[in-house]
């Protein structure tokens, strides 16, 4: 199995499965001599860690991550740097019913067809537990970026959890890391863990929408048609086990505006250029702004449910299915760690990108 690399200056590599005896990441491209530890990375990793409440899968691991490779005296080197993760509490017997059969919703057929083998144990590598190895790598963007540009703050939270919506006019930062849902908005965490209990002693799940922000990032980063910052930006969250669909600044809603209402009109300020609006989303002709990088993804129902589903096994015959196992009622939750991971790295790729071709370099206004 290939394509399991993305980065074109800053690139990671992620390996292991669900129940295997590990997983982790292999980032290449660092620069040297960067800062970096374990306990920065693991602040990261804790944020993605299931079992935290009930809210999520009750899958009890540590996420502690080893770093193997790549530092010296609590320093990047420049060379590889290798990222372990140690699976703990693996039950593959939860799976040993579905063994010969396909679970509707999940990759379990499409892998079939494609490899005539499967690791059914969780997935193994269509798991969301691949996830935690891009929550690593990207704790080592974030301390990349912390160094290079100090100014960048990336920022994620859920805005939508199935048919329950924020009100942005309660909007509060400081509230995203005060309630398990990650929501920016306190009026309504008693009513969305209502809403979460019912919909899981239904044995069911639902859906999820996340918001990630970048803001100070800087301007120019990102070039033309094939290496947009964009672009590439939306082929990193649909690469999220789960994610749907994504949109930048407007996203599908520009569909309903007029020229005059979604061009962002520009001043020239005491310090440089002036947007008075956002709803491109901070990048134009896939080239950063300077304005807050905003970026919507969906994540779909959690495939692994108690509720019986039609399906087939490997022999053809249709069968009943029903997934046992410890699941995460709205797997969109801990999708925001990974969102705020997948966005540094991106954003650090181009930024080594844009340093390699232009040296950092403006064109001057004014």
């Amino acid at each position: 199995m290939s394509y399991n690399t993305f980065g074109h200056m800053f690139r990671v590599t992620t390996w292991g499965e669900s129940h295997g005896p590990a997983l982790g990441a292999t980032v290449d491209g660092c620069p040297p001599g960067i800062e970096i530890s374990e306990e920065f990375i693991q602040v990261f990793l804790d944020r993605r860690r299931p079992g935290q409440s009930k809210m999520t899968t009750q899958r009890q691991e540590p996420d502690r991550v080893k770093i193997l490779s790549g530092t010296f005296e609590g320093r990047t080197t420049g060379t590889p740097i290798q990222l372990m993760i140690e699976n703990t509490d693996q039950r593959s017997k939860d799976y040993g019913e579905i063994a010969r059969q396909f679970r509707p919703g999940h990759a379990d057929l499409a892998y079939h067809q494609k490899y005539g083998i499967r690791d059914y144990r969780g997935g193994g590598r269509s798991s969301a537990r691949e996830t935690a190895a891009r929550v690593a790598a990207g704790g080592v963007a974030q301390a990349v970026l912390k160094a290079l540009v100090p100014g960048v703050r990336i920022t994620g939270y859920m805005v939508q959890m199935g048919v329950k919506h924020i009100s942005r006019e309660r909007f509060d930062r400081d509230e995203i890391l005060r309630n398990p849902f990650f929501i920016p908005d306190a009026a309504v965490v008693d009513e969305w863990a209502d809403y979460l209990e019912a919909v899981r002693k239904n044995q069911n799940s639902v859906g999820a929408m996340i918001e990630v922000v970048a803001e100070g990032c800087p301007p120019g980063l990102g070039a033309p048609i094939y290496a947009k910052m964009d672009s590439d930006l939306a082929a990193a969250m649909m690469s999220i086990n789960a994610v749907k669909a994504v949109e930048i600044g407007e996203g599908m809603a520009a569909a309903g505006l007029t020229g005059a209402e979604n061009a962002d009109e520009i001043r020239m300020g005491p310090s440089g250029p002036v947007y008075e609006t956002n709803h491109a989303g901070g990048i134009l002709g896939g080239i950063t702004t300077g304005q807050p990088i905003v970026l919507r993804f969906s994540v779909k129902p959690t495939s692994s449910i108690l509720t019986p589903r039609r399906s087939i096994d490997v022999a053809g015959n249709e069968v009943e299915v029903i997934t046992k196992g410890r699941h995460d009622p709205c797997v969109g939750i801990r999708a925001v760690p990974v969102a705020e991971a997948m966005m540094a790295c991106v954003i650090l790729d181009h930024l080594l990108l844009d340093r390699g071709q232009t040296g950092g370099t403006r064109g001057r206004i004014g």
